[in-house]
C-alpha cells in the first residue's frame, strides 16, 4: 500500500500496489510546474488509486493536450498527472508518504535540462541543511 499526501494535509490518497520505477522527469513543463530542476514520478494503476481525503481541493491544470496535473488548492502540491482514459496516473513522488526503493531509475526529457543541473556531476551531501560556518 502507497500513501500520499499534499504539504497542508488537506488531501490524501491510497493505492494498492508498488512502485515498479521512477523516471525523473527535466521537460520544462515539469521544471516549471515544480520549481525545480527536474520530477519524481511513478506509474500507478487507476483502478488501485483512490482519494481518502479532501478531493474537493483538488484543482487541475491542463499542461498539454489532454494532461492534467491535479493539485491542491490550498497549498498547491501536485499530486499526480494523469491522461484522461489511460490505465495509469502518474504519481508526483515528493508527496509520497511511503518510503519506496525502486531499482530502475532514469533521468528523462535530458534535452530540457536546467542548465545548472547535470545528474551525473557528484556534489557534496548534508544529513540537513548548510552548515553555518
Amino acid at each position: 500500500m502507497l500513501t500520499g499526501s499534499c504539504t497542508c494535509g488537506g488531501v490524501a490518497y491510497e493505492v494498492d500496489g508498488t512502485i515498479e520505477g521512477i523516471a525523473h522527469c527535466h521537460c520544462e513543463t515539469c521544471r516549471k510546474t515544480h520549481g525545480a530542476a527536474f520530477s519524481s514520478i511513478a506509474a500507478a494503476p487507476r483502478d488501485r488509486f483512490r482519494w481518502t481525503r479532501g478531493e474537493d481541493l483538488l484543482r487541475a491544470y491542463e499542461t498539454s493536450l489532454g494532461k492534467l496535473r491535479r493539485f491542491c488548492s490550498r497549498c498547491g502540491s501536485q499530486l499526480v498527472a494523469e491522461r484522461v482514459g489511460q490505465p495509469n496516473l502518474m504519481l508526483r513522488l515528493g508527496c509520497l508518504d511511503t518510503p519506496v526503493t525502486a531499482e530502475r531509475q532514469w533521468h528523462i526529457w535530458r534535452s530540457d535540462g536546467a542548465s545548472w543541473y547535470d545528474p551525473a556531476e557528484v556534489h557534496p551531501e548534508f544529513p540537513e541543511g548548510l552548515s553555518q560556518r
